[in-house]
């Protein structure tokens, strides 16, 4: 099912994912960053060491990997309209930090 806004992805399609991915969530064990610009856009961290994961609003000093990218953008990748390899490779997303986990991203999102 696609994902409508930001907000719905932040709110209920990833604390669903984590939610029903508990091992997932376990071999991650690490915490993302995701500043999201444009209309919808803000600052999200996406907690996976904390046990079942979660997903708050804002900013985690705590976090190993952080992702940049437009509002669009994590649209539709997250709606399979855009491979997170384009987006790499054309600079629609930015990361920094831990390489290694933002490739693990895609079992989150």
């Amino acid at each position: 099912m696609a994902v409508a806004s930001i907000k719905e992805l932040f709110e209920d399609r990833i604390p669903q994912k984590l939610q029903s991915h508990p091992d997932v969530v376990a071999k991650i064990a690490a915490v993302f960053q995701f500043n999201v610009s444009g209309p919808e856009g803000g600052s999200w961290y996406v907690d996976c060491a904390h046990p079942g994961g979660k997903v708050s609003v804002g900013t985690s000093p705590e976090a190993k990997c952080t992702v940049a990218m437009k509002d669009g953008d994590l649209l539709a990748m997250v709606n399979g309209k855009l491979s997170p390899q384009m987006a790499f490779m054309t600079g629609k997303i930015k990361i920094q930090g831990d390489y290694g986990l933002a490739m693990k991203l895609q079992q989150v999102l």
